[in-house]
């Protein structure tokens, strides 16, 4: 299945989570999603270098895609499987293709937004200490996500300016959208 359908559908998967096990569960749907995208992505940029003449140095756009595939994994297990999930496929096995590329990473960054959000509104609202924490440590593991996956972002599309974390910002520049 296509990246960008399986974006929309996690997106709309937290949207939709009403509960506190819905959101941990999307969350981690969310994650897992980013880690498989961003590895797909690393493989095709690490062609696309190679053909140019490029090399695959871990300076370029393949190697901030294995970062975020990095990153991604660890803020899945900081989230956590959820355990009612009967340990079945999730949404990320079923991805076959990247159509586009510069187009599924600014979706992609969007999604990491949104789980970032959720994250801190389960924060927010945690009755216990364990899910506090939980939350928090989640939401530090999918920050250092979204900046790799914004890196990625501008690497592949230089003229994008929409997306950028907060202190990449510039007096007199657009916001994000």
């Amino acid at each position: 299945m296509d990246a960008l359908k399986l974006i929309k559908s996690t997106r709309h998967g937290l949207t939709e989570a009403r509960s506190v096990p819905q959101v941990l569960a999307e969350c981690w749907q969310a994650c897992a999603l980013v880690e498989a995208v961003a590895a797909v992505a690393a493989l095709e940029l690490m062609e696309r270098e190679l053909l140019d003449g490029g090399g695959c140095g871990s300076g370029g756009a393949s190697g901030i895609a294995r970062a975020v595939t990095e990153a991604a994994g660890h803020a899945a297990v900081c989230v956590g499987r959820p355990p009612d999930d009967g340990g079945g496929p999730n949404r990320a096995e079923r991805l076959t293709v990247l159509t586009d590329t510069a187009v599924t990473l600014r979706e992609l960054c969007r999604l990491v937004q949104e789980t970032a959000e959720a994250l801190i509104v389960l924060a927010c609202g945690a009755g216990e200490q364990e899910l506090y924490w939980r939350c928090i440590d989640s939401v530090d593991a999918v920050a250092e996500c979204q900046d790799l996956a914004a890196q990625l972002l501008r690497a592949v599309d230089p003229g994008c300016r929409e997306l950028l974390p907060v202190g990449d910002w510039q007096p007199g520049e657009g916001g994000a959208s």
